[in-house]
């Protein structure tokens, strides 16, 4: 099937019609946070626990209710990228 006849099938489906740019931005989105936890297969407390963000602050975030803060981001952007990294990291300043 070409684009082109993906788009026309879309479109003319009258149960299913596609989002335009409107709806798409009224939309909420899936806070990153909640991606990257269910990535590394953690629940919310062990993803708390493992990497010192507070449990209800967590939940905030993946629910929409509050967002990271520019340095929160930039921590998760380390989570993403060196998950067992930055946790061996927080776990030996634990010991020190």
């Amino acid at each position: 099937m070409t684009d082109e006849q993906a788009e026309a099938n879309a479109l003319s489906d009258p149960e299913n019609p596609p989002l335009d740019a409107r709806a798409l931005a009224a939309m909420k989105r899936m806070p990153r946070v909640a991606v990257i936890r269910r990535a590394l297969r953690l629940t919310q407390q062990e993803f708390s626990a493992r990497y010192h963000i507070p449990l209800g602050t967590l939940r905030d975030w993946e629910q929409g209710r509050s967002e990271p803060d520019q340095t929160s981001r930039a921590f998760l952007r380390v989570i993403a990228m060196e998950p067992e990294a930055t946790a061996r990291a927080l776990a030996e300043q634990k010991v020190a």
